[in-house]
């Protein structure tokens, strides 16, 4: 990543390895525009994330290995926002050209690639800016935010790449005053197991420990990657360390770590041991460095330093392979190579994407041509009589049932569905759980979900009981006949038994119309899905979809209102006059209510029949027989005896007419009469609404779309087809969209090709050179 001494030329396998790469990253730049500009997904620029500590020095080796300085670096934690840096390479750029992006969170380098960009920053303003940021954090309650800033950086001397530098890990203290430490360092070790869970992600982690055995930061990166098998392993401040250690075995052990505490599954198979200058860049009387280029000579001298001084404590030279360990330097050689190394690796796998691309964009040409050929009238009303067919075929296979339009997207839930198509609530406002609904959590469309509407329309009403009955409604319910003022309970019980139960079942009559509607006009986006699906392109016929879905809509909301009309119908018939055959459909529950209303009254009379006789024998004398009666006596007594049942019943009808007929005064008999007469009325008229309103809304709602709709819509089509075609293909639109969309598609051929052409030469000079090395 940083410039390469311009006094030494390099040989020239050099020059054509490196003319190889811009090339390569030049294509990918230009594969990722078109995969933007297709819809597609490209391959990823890699990634390499820097995790550690606070204070291990991650935002200074991120500034070390690009060569300049940008970012707000010193003791304490200073980062508190993930610091994403998009590099890009591009041969025009000879410093860094820095533009802040507008987008902030993972994933806005989608934002970016479609455009949304901020404004170009010199490094001084980026610098300012980060810093600002982190100040605002630093005295806001949440400490850290997990929102990337995005900065963009063309230059000639990076590959494309991404480079994340995220906040300071926190190793709090224990104990319940240090909670809110506590939770900040979960919060951000979240934040890190994010940022490194992509498997193409090359993680940094950095150690800042003389001792190999203390897994500080290894023990957050080894949660997703258990094997270090894409972690690079970096000890930072080299330099203080190499004081640290008295007797050369401890530096031996440092540079050698033993296979007990690393294995060698690490990427690199061994680590890093890097030290970064202090000081900033700048022209103040705090700077130490007045240019980049004084920041990076002065790396290379710390490079230098750290060898001598290692020498020194080990007595004795650094092996080539040791010396490649060492140094910001070759860390970034290293990651040079593995990206580069990543990118070949993929240029195998791009190649056929594209071979598969350049086929798709051919079809779709020969087929864009085809329909330009066949602008014709004859073939236009001939394609829009074989759409016609197919449509409605497809609106069949709905209602009939199928499973080829994707639930997730055109199915709903009984939840949604009542969101959307409304409830089915009465004066009490009670709904029906959910788990009482056979399939409420599935997600449905066309006739299954039709029939779960007139399912739950059945459960609804069906366990719907008789509004309470109040003594007023029934005092107001006896008014005055014509031809006496007597009180006539049948005609009270049916008066308050039609009163209720129209106000009750008209709202559900109207809701079932309504969300039966709603699922029938549904029926025609998921029906020009499977369509499109079939291969028929719909975006051709835009104005004849249009126009089937206002006929259809008119169609169906014309026969709901029929229907609907055809249901109160019936629902004012039988509120309007009482047919016993009809509404008395549970006479056993009446005759058992009646059996027992006239037991109690049985029980009473005979009370009384017992009490009086027994005054009567009492008075004629207790020691008198039969035998000593004359025989008079004795047959005005038989007499008496056999006419008693007469008498008693007599007395019962009185008492009754009593009781109903001539007294105005509610007695609770009464009440319980008009009660049970009033329930068994309103549970017949349930019965026969329920019945009645779902066999005509099978009949009169669903068979008209099966059997009437398809003619209806052929008429509408074939008079608009010999009055206008232009209405329904709009023929000069749809030519200039064609024209439009040809000239589109030889664009992004031509592209394809180029890129395709241009991948293979990069494929050939790439195994050219593998091969001479």
């Amino acid at each position: 990543m940083a410039t390469p001494p311009e006094s030494l030329s390099p040989p020239p396998a050099e020059e054509k390895e490196e003319e190889a790469r811009g090339l390569l990253y030049e294509a990918y730049n230009e594969l990722q525009g078109l995969a933007v500009e297709l819809g597609g997904a490209a391959a990823p620029a890699p990634a390499v994330v820097v995790v550690g500590h606070q204070t291990d020095g991650k935002s200074a080796l991120v500034e070390a290995l690009m060569g300049f300085q940008f970012n707000h670096v010193g003791g304490g934690t200073k980062t508190r926002r993930p610091v994403a840096l998009h590099l890009r390479f591009n041969p025009r750029c000879h410093v860094p050209h820095c533009r802040l992006l507008a987008g902030s969170g993972v994933g806005d380098d989608e934002d970016e690639e479609a455009g949304v960009v901020g404004r170009a920053m010199p490094l001084a303003d980026i610098q300012a800016y980060i810093e600002a940021e982190n100040m605002r954090l630093e005295n806001d309650p949440s400490q850290f935010s997990e929102k990337e800033i995005i900065i963009r950086i063309d230059y000639k001397h990076c590959p494309n790449l991404t480079i994340i530098d995220t906040p300071g890990l926190i190793l709090p203290a224990p104990g319940h005053k240090n909670r809110v430490l506590q939770s900040q360092a979960c919060a951000v070790e979240a934040l890190v197991r994010a940022k490194i869970k992509h498997k193409e992600t090359i993680i940094l982690c950095l150690e800042d420990c003389s001792d190999w055995s203390n897994a500080t930061t290894r023990r957050v990166v080894m949660q997703v990657d258990p094997d270090l098998a894409r972690t690079v392993l970096v000890s930072t401040k080299l330099d203080t360390k190499i004081l640290q250690f008295a007797r050369a075995s401890d530096v031996e052990v440092f540079l050698h770590p033993p296979t007990c505490v690393l294995d060698g599954s690490l990427l690199g198979d061994s680590p890093f041991f890097t030290s970064v200058p202090s000081g900033r860049v700048g022209s103040c009387h705090e700077a130490v460095f007045r240019s980049n280029e004084e920041f990076k000579k002065s790396i290379s001298l710390r490079e230098l330093e750290d060898i001598a001084s290692l020498e020194d404590k080990l007595g004795r030279g650094l092996t080539k392979e040791e010396k490649n360990r060492i140094g910001v330097s070759n860390l970034r050689l290293f990651l040079e190579e593995l990206l580069k190394k990543r990118y070949i690796e993929s240029v195998p796998l791009i190649i056929p994407l594209l071979e598969k691309e350049h086929r798709g964009a051919t079809r779709k040409l020969r087929e864009v041509a085809q329909e330009i050929s066949d602008l014709d009238e004859a073939k236009m009303k001939e394609k829009a009589r074989l759409f016609h067919d197919s449509f409605l075929s497809k609106l069949s296979l709905l209602l009939k049932g199928m499973v080829v339009a994707p639930p997730d997207r055109f199915g709903e839930t009984l939840i949604n569905e009542r969101i959307n198509g409304g409830t089915f609530t009465g004066s009490e406002n009670f709904l029906i759980p959910n788990k009482l609904m056979p399939n409420a959590g599935m997600r449905l469309y066309g006739g299954a979900q039709y029939h779960r509407a007139m399912a739950e329309f059945r459960l609804v009403v069906g366990s719907i009981k008789c509004p309470p009955i109040t003594r007023e409604e029934i005092v107001n319910a006896c008014g005055v006949e014509d031809i006496h003022d007597g009180t006539n309970y049948s005609r009270t019980a049916c008066v308050i038994a039609v009163a209720k139960a129209r106000d009750t079942f008209e709202p559900y009559l109207h809701q079932l119309g309504f969300r039966l509607l709603y699922i029938m006009k549904r029926l025609i986006p998921i029906s020009a899905f499977l369509l499109e699906k079939d291969g028929d392109n719909c975006s051709s016929h835009n104005v004849l979809v249009k126009r089937v879905q206002a006929a259809f809509d008119r169609f169906a909301e014309s026969t709901e209102q029929s229907c609907c009309e055809r249901c109160m119908e019936d629902l004012l018939s039988t509120t309007r006059y009482v047919t016993w055959s009809l509404h008395n459909k549970n006479r056993a529950g009446l005759r058992h209510f009646f059996d027992s209303f006239v037991a109690q009254e049985q029980l009473s009379v005979n009370t009384l029949t017992a009490h009086s006789t027994g005054l009567h024998e009492q008075s004629s004398g207790l020691n008198d027989n039969k035998q000593d009666r004359p025989k008079g006596d004795l047959k005005s007594s038989n007499s008496s005896e056999s006419n008693s049942p007469t008498v008693a019943s007599e007395t019962r009808l009185v008492d009754l007419l009593d009781s109903t007929l001539w007294n105005r005064r509610l007695a609770p008999s009464s009440e319980r009469l008009v009660y049970a007469l009033v329930h068994q009325i309103f549970h017949g008229i349930k019965e026969h609404f329920l019945v009645t309103t779902e066999l005509k809304f099978n009949c009169f709602l669903l068979m008209p779309i099966v059997d009437k709709l398809p003619a209806l819509l052929r008429e509408d089509l074939e008079s608009a087809l010999e009055d206008d075609l232009d209405s329904i293909f709009d023929v000069t639109q749809l030519r200039n969209s064609l024209g439009q969309r040809k000239r589109d598609l030889e664009i992004e051929l031509k592209r394809i090709k180029r890129l395709k052409e241009k991948f293979a030469e990069i494929n050939k000079k790439l195994n050219s050179l593998q091969v001479r090395q």
